[in-house]
């Protein structure tokens, strides 16, 4: 995979509005890997991009009438078949990951980079996302020298009151076999 412009070139370019600039001399240092699926549970479908393009009908599912108010995004999605979706370019803040704390650092949006997978904490995740996510990480590394395999987590250890994904059915140790980290 190649990223020119803060672009991952195999991803399928889809503009948020929700997102703004790094604070002056910010540049991201870690990896937040999150999951989604609209409605909870059903992957598939068009819901997670209107979502991130503030354009959610609340009345199209019950539980978008609780969410369709939000202005979040991400900077990638990678959904259940490995198709990439940007939202966001990667030096760019996108408003992932809310109130938040790494390392004793607070607001990482500010220094981050969000990744989307669609799935739920409690289902297994396909084998084709592991792989995607895993050449996509490598692309970062490659592309930003402020990124390190060490400071890659999840939405629920930088807010562990709030957040519970990716949750238990994610396989860090597949993760880190296929980057080559142990």
């Amino acid at each position: 995979m190649k990223i020119s412009e803060h672009r991952l070139q195999q991803a399928r370019q889809v503009k948020s509005p929700n997102f703004n600039e790094r604070p002056a001399g910010e540049v991201p240092t870690l990896l937040v890997i999150h999951n989604i699926s609209l409605p909870p549970g059903q992957f598939g479908g068009p819901y997670i991009e209107q979502l991130f393009e503030n354009r959610l009908d609340p009345a199209a599912h019950p539980y978008f009438a609780t969410i369709h108010q939000l202005k979040v995004s991400s900077h990638l999605l990678i959904r259940r078949d490995g198709e990439v979706v940007q939202f966001v370019p990667f030096d760019k803040r996108a408003w992932h990951a809310g109130q938040s704390r790494y390392e004793g650092r607070e607001n990482c949006n500010d220094f981050s980079i969000g990744i989307e997978l669609e799935g739920t904490d409690d289902a297994p995740f396909e084998a084709v996302q592991y792989d995607v996510l895993a050449a996509v990480i490598q692309a970062l590394l490659d592309t930003y020298p402020s990124l390190s395999a060490r400071h890659i987590t999840g939405h629920s250890d930088i807010a562990p009151e709030r957040k519970t994904d990716p949750g238990p059915a994610f396989d860090w140790a597949r993760l880190r076999q296929l980057l080559g980290v142990l």
